[in-house]
């Protein structure tokens, strides 16, 4: 969590970084570095929260080689800390200021100081992938004589190859065959999680890893993919219970404010979305034709998507899914207005679709849903706050919300209107500038679920507020007008 904490832009409340160690705690993780307790107040608060929480897992905190830091630990009332100090020459010169001797001393003053007041030590060799062999086993050999318990050289900078990391913990592991050794892979050229990989298979015992690989720079290696390759690929039996990867994905990319990348491997919203007609066909027959990954491994379903590469077959699914059952004429009337809109570069969502569908098959369109008023407060010395009344199947809702601004404060108001019918909840939510200048047409998609059933929808406005509203309420629409659950056992 520390790691992934220092993705740059992400500051987490002690209350958020406690809501994501309970649920790293749930998913079994073993260890949790919680945080940097020397950092500062609010990060020792956070440190100490997490540690008295009583989880499952061992609690840790970062430290450097500074008695302060291992002081800071200690009143956070964490198990262990992972001790860095570094073992490169680049590192020991221009950031320490010392020389290879001085570092060997530090090193066994730190450990022995931990260990002395009770602490489990994971020593942490700065920058060891850019250190000299020789003496970074020397600084290893220190730091266990001194009582450390277990040793995690970092690829600090991410520099190593899956060839070179498998030789490089080999060596390690034949020079300290007794050793509890971890590894800690940045993913500076896209490789964190095949370097994890080659580790383990070298024999390291730990891996550090941090969800949906967040992390300086481009990231650490991300735990969802390194646990679903040792699970898949590996055949390993691990403890960590694989399908609260997607919530737990979702839970951290919402607290930290870091989207997800859509084609990002196991969690991504597109991981195990199909479009092409070609594979839809074969899906619907087989599912592994074109998934390596069975989706509720990961606790996922897998989602059709329309657009102008989409075939017969894949449209069919997803309007069997809405409760609609075209004939074949209506079906290929369906299928070229889809393409025709993808073909002007458009998103089809879900929506769009069903509107779509419904003007072919000639079924008057019910909405479940409609606004009948908005009203948005917002300033510099007001908390934006918004009042909705809505008509859901002739029933009159009206409730008020704040948020941190006007089209949160809206949002938050119809979602609290209508959760007391049905809950919906808002997955994602994108803003496009369709046309230039401050009176720009907005475009809103946003991805909305209920259950195990996930929809898009867009609005369109020159006030995104608006634009907001028109597409949660057609998503909400699309989710209401539908009792059919499409789920991934049906095919």
């Amino acid at each position: 969590m520390r790691d992934g904490e220092q993705t740059p832009g992400v500051s987490l409340t002690p209350e958020e970084k406690l809501l994501i160690a309970k649920r790293l705690d749930e998913i079994g993780v073993d260890v949790i570095e919680a945080g940097f307790a020397a950092a500062s107040e609010g990060e020792m608060e956070a440190v100490k929260l997490i540690a008295k929480e009583g989880l499952k897992a061992e609690i840790c905190s970062f430290a450097r080689g500074v008695k302060g830091d291992i002081d800071a630990a200690l009143k956070s009332e964490v198990d262990s800390i992972f001790l860095v100090i570094p073992s490169s020459d680049i590192h020991i010169k221009h950031k320490l200021k010392k020389n290879r001797d001085e570092v060997l001393k530090l090193t066994e003053e730190c450990v022995e100081y931990a260990k002395d007041h009770g602490l489990i030590v994971e020593f942490g060799p700065e920058d060891a992938t850019r250190s000299d062999l020789g003496f970074l086993k020397e600084m290893i050999k220190v730091s266990l004589s001194s009582g450390a318990d277990r040793v995690t050289p970092p690829d600090t900078v991410g520099v190593l190859t899956p060839e070179r990391t498998y030789e490089f913990f080999s060596d390690l592991k034949k020079t300290f065959p007794n050793t509890v050794l971890g590894a800690h892979c940045h993913n500076d050229f896209g490789l964190a999680v095949a370097n994890t990989l080659a580790a383990l298979r070298a024999g390291v015992e730990e891996a550090h890893v941090t969800i949906n690989g967040l992390g300086e720079r481009a990231g650490n290696a991300a735990l969802e993919e390194v646990v679903v390759a040792l699970k898949l690929q590996y055949n390993v039996n691990i403890s960590i219970k694989t399908d609260l990867l997607y919530v737990t994905s979702l839970l951290v990319s919402r607290l930290t404010g870091v989207p997800i990348q859509p084609n990002k491997a196991i969690v991504g919203e597109n991981a195990f979305a199909h479009e092409s007609g070609i594979h839809t066909h074969a899906i619907l027959s087989e599912p592994s034709t074109y998934e390596a990954i069975p989706p509720e491994i990961v606790g996922r379903t897998r989602r059709f998507v329309v657009g102008k590469h989409a075939g017969a077959h894949g449209v069919m699914a997803v309007l069997e899914e809405m409760g609609l059952n075209p004939s074949e004429n209506q079906l290929r009337e369906i299928l070229l207005r889809v393409k025709a809109l993808g073909d002007k570069g458009k998103r089809v969502t879900d929506a769009d679709l069903r509107a779509i569908a419904e003007s072919v098959i000639g079924i008057p369109q019910i909405r479940p849903i409609k606004l009948e008023e908005l009203t948005v407060v917002t300033g510099d010395h007001v908390t934006p706050t918004a009042s909705v009344r809505l008509n859901v199947n002739g029933k009159i809702l009206i409730e008020a919300a704040t948020g941190v601004g006007p089209v949160d404060a809206a949002m938050n108001a119809i979602r609290k209107a209508v959760a007391t019918i049905e809950p919906i909840r808002l997955e994602e939510y994108h803003v496009n500038a369709i046309t230039g200048g401050t009176n720009a047409v907005v475009e809103v998609i946003v991805r909305l679920s209920r259950g195990d059933r996930v929809i898009t929808a867009m609005g369109a406005h020159e006030d995104i507020v608006m634009a907001s509203v028109e597409a949660m309420i057609s998503g909400m629409n699309l989710l209401m007008s539908n009792n059919n659950r499409f789920k991934s056992k049906d095919f």
